[in-house]
């Protein structure tokens, strides 16, 4: 499982630094929206790399929240897209509707289901943390008792 879990994080990396690097090659952070998976992949990495100083349940909590957040975004972004697309259709002819309008619309200017790749990045993400070893309750226990012993004063600082 972990030689799994190794390559999972290899290949959201790779799909974080090639997307990352596409949106900015394109110029998509002139609008506010579009900073959003930009800001989303910087904040993963950064995220990431607390992680291999810290290796604590903390850091791959933020991971999945992060991780869920990249799905919103994908999902959001799909409609942001299609939606600009079904403007920019509707201007160009009034009378489009039904499936010619949704045609035109996804094959549109504005690439419709390129933030899916938000959603698919995401779901990579969450899968490296599923079951992850380090939320395992024998570990938690371990961890709650050092804290335990540390808290408890000694038989010695009774007396």
């Amino acid at each position: 499982m972990k030689r799994i879990r190794s390559l999972l994080l290899v290949i959201f990396l790779l799909g974080v630094l090639g997307a990352g690097s596409e949106l900015i090659l394109l110029g998509h952070y002139e609008e506010p929206w579009q900073i959003v998976p930009l800001g989303l992949m910087g904040l993963s990495l950064a995220v990431l790399a607390v992680r291999l100083f810290r290796n604590d349940a903390r850091a791959l909590r933020v991971f999945r929240i992060c991780m869920l957040l990249f799905v919103a975004a994908g999902i959001l972004g799909v409609y942001l897209h299609y939606q600009s697309n079904v403007e920019f259709e509707l201007e160009m002819n009034p009378a489009a509707a039904g499936w010619e309008l949704i045609r035109e619309s996804l094959t549109g200017a504005m690439p419709a289901l390129a933030p899916g790749t938000m959603v698919h990045l995401g779901l990579i993400g969450l899968l490296y943390t599923w079951r992850h070893p380090i939320f395992s309750p024998s570990r938690n226990r371990a961890d709650t008792s050092l804290e335990t012993n540390e808290t408890k004063p000694s038989h010695e600082e009774k007396q």
